[in-house]
């Protein structure tokens, strides 16, 4: 590659990322149509300036994020081929995944206050009719989601936020494992089991154990502009086509009021 084409290529990403934060912004301000958790809302109220511009910023990402995850796990749920031969625990951590991200949503648009500023996402070809395609993307996503979350524990202005974007984080950790722990009982007519799982490192890992890590991994991102880099393909057509995406068929975020599936585990108050 000349030095005038990575200078090309380089400013392409740029603008594109710009583009990805810029349609954040632009979102309309006022909730998705959805209450928000009461304590994140009281929360929002309680700031009377609110986050500050930088915090914005994350949140916005994030918010973006947790779209992108609610997208995958209902469609995993209600298309994948596989999941309906899954043991039923295995369903059932999907489906609980569901809920917590739609959680995690709601609250981040509680603190924004707008909607998120992309509502339609785009997968790699053969994403949720192939099993061994589908987790390598999942377990991908949740990569990319814990690594932003500790973006957000280095930059977020105060300590609540950081110790509530640190909740998250775990969360997205246990997905990730989850999803792992689910590879191994994909039935032999889906492909399965599968016994190796490619993340965000492109290095494919064996689900043996599923918790394989020792540390959560930051993926060496230093600032929020970072990770929505590494979601772009999965938000704009021309980089989803640049990845070798499918960017011909979309997939519309849904929104819907979570259940979750416990109590104690639910949003009480940023303080914990």
């Amino acid at each position: 590659m000349s030095t005038q084409q990575a200078s090309e290529q380089r400013k392409e990403t740029s603008t594109t990322r710009l583009g990805f934060l810029k349609g954040a912004a632009a979102a309309g301000a006022g909730a998705a149509g959805l209450g928000a958790p009461g304590p994140a809302a009281a929360f929002a109220k309680k700031r009377p300036h609110g986050p500050t511009k930088g915090d914005v910023e994350i949140l916005k990402a994030a918010q973006i994020a947790e779209a992108l995850a609610v997208t995958t796990y209902s469609n995993i749920i209600n298309t994948a081929p596989f999941f309906k031969n899954l043991e039923s625990d295995d369903q059932g951590y999907l489906k609980a995944a569901l809920q917590e991200e739609m959680s995690h949503f709601l609250l981040e648009e509680s603190l924004t206050r707008k909607p998120s500023g992309f509502t339609t996402f785009y997968y790699p070809k053969n994403m949720f009719a192939d099993a061994q395609t589908t987790l390598n993307t999942l377990v991908t996503l949740e990569d990319a989601f814990i690594a932003a979350y500790l973006v957000g524990v280095r930059e977020f202005s105060t300590a609540d936020l950081r110790v509530t974007s640190a909740r998250i984080m775990g969360i997205e950790s246990d997905h990730r494992t989850l999803a792992r722990v689910v590879a191994p009982g994909v039935a032999k007519s889906d492909g399965g089991p599968i016994e190796a799982v490619t993340g965000i490192q492109k290095q494919a890992e064996s689900v043996d154990p599923p918790n394989n890590n020792g540390y959560e991994r930051t993926l060496g991102l230093k600032n929020i502009g970072q990770a929505v880099e590494a979601l772009l393909p999965f938000a704009e057509p021309k980089a989803a086509e640049k990845a070798g995406f499918d960017a011909t068929k979309p997939f519309k975020f849904q929104p819907f009021t979570p259940t979750l599936p416990g109590t104690l585990g639910a949003f009480h108050s940023v303080k914990g």
